[in-house]
């Protein structure tokens, strides 16, 4: 079984496009947040997957646990609290992009607490997003991480940097270095990366500073990084060396839940490669790199080619 452990949220998306002169767009509630995201599409593609977060009692938690459910996802490790769900507005860009507002203050999520060892069938715990920002409950996910790698469970972290909620960027890069011994898997943008290393905000990604930043991350403890470059494709270091793959071509809709379900693919593909172990993944070839990427390409594409978190099944990859 794989765990993802994190914030489930209600992303309210806009309609249509807003207008300069016309009226402001309805915005449509959709269950979201990243780590939500990832457990719904480990879910899809067939894994055995549990949930494990603090969800509220409110009509939206409500609905987030049957979005966990219909998805064939575990929801025994979630736990529930009467504080309201927090929101995030989105704010979809002309090619797609979208960014983010969040309502967080008091919302249940942020009171998750350290739940007992997990169980001896989970062979890999996810962790990413807001959850590992927003306090107290960062502590207790941050526990949580640090608590199952000692055990041998396979990490994986996904950063997922949303910059307004970090209060102190260069506290939270150091808490992001301390967590490096600890993974066996890193997956990130390389938007998110630069961000990382500090550097100042420009025009476009630094691809060399990024992968010369993904290095030194590697030797302080991953087995692998995985690096999204959008459209482009992904590149995965390790160290026996490097491989990229391009990204797919669609018609992009939105790209909510992209990044997500490249977690999850990755981690449903490593698993089929029987690579859900630290030894597994330095093991693997480049080959297998390529095959376990471009699945991960391909099911981002879909993902990306309809509204919203929409994961792809397991029968739309085989197809």
């Amino acid at each position: 079984m794989i765990v993802v452990a994190g914030e489930a949220l209600i992303d309210l998306v806009p309609s249509q496009p807003p207008s300069p002169d016309g009226p402001l767009p309805a915005l449509l509630p959709q269950c979201g947040g990243g780590p939500y995201n990832t457990a719904v599409a480990l879910g899809r593609l067939g894994s055995p997957t549990a949930f494990c977060s603090r969800v509220s009692t409110d009509s939206f938690g409500t609905a987030l646990l049957r979005g966990l459910r219909d998805g064939g996802v575990d929801t025994s490790l979630v736990q529930r609290g009467p504080e309201p769900t927090t929101l995030a507005m989105a704010d979809i860009s002309p090619d797609g992009s979208a960014g983010y507002g969040f309502y967080v203050e008091g919302t249940a999520d942020r009171l998750f607490t350290l739940p007992p060892a997990l169980p001896d069938a989970v062979r890999a715990l996810s962790l990413g997003t807001c959850s590992l920002v927003l306090e107290p409950g960062a502590g207790a996910y941050e526990a949580l991480l640090r608590r199952e790698a000692r055990r041998g469970v396979f990490t994986a972290l996904d950063p997922n940097i949303r910059p307004g909620l970090i209060l102190d960027p260069d506290a939270y890069r150091a808490r992001f270095r301390s967590w490096l011994p600890d993974l066996a898997l890193l997956k990130l943008s390389e938007e998110d990366a630069l961000w990382l290393t500090g550097a100042p905000a420009a025009a476009g990604v630094d691809r060399a500073a990024v992968l010369a930043a993904a290095r030194e991350w590697l030797a302080a403890g991953p087995a692998a990084i995985v690096l999204t470059h959008g459209g482009d494709g992904l590149t995965v270091l390790t160290r026996g060396g490097e491989v990229s793959v391009p990204g797919e071509r669609v018609a992009v809709v939105d790209t909510i839940g992209a990044g997500d379900t490249v977690n999850a693919a990755l981690l449903h593909r490593l698993d089929a490669h029987d690579a859900l172990s630290y030894p597994a993944v330095a093991a693997l070839t480049g080959e297998d790199w390529a095959d376990i990427l471009r699945f991960a390409a391909r099911a981002a594409a879909i993902t990306c080619s309809r509204a919203g978190a929409q994961p792809p099944f397991a029968a739309e990859l085989a197809a």
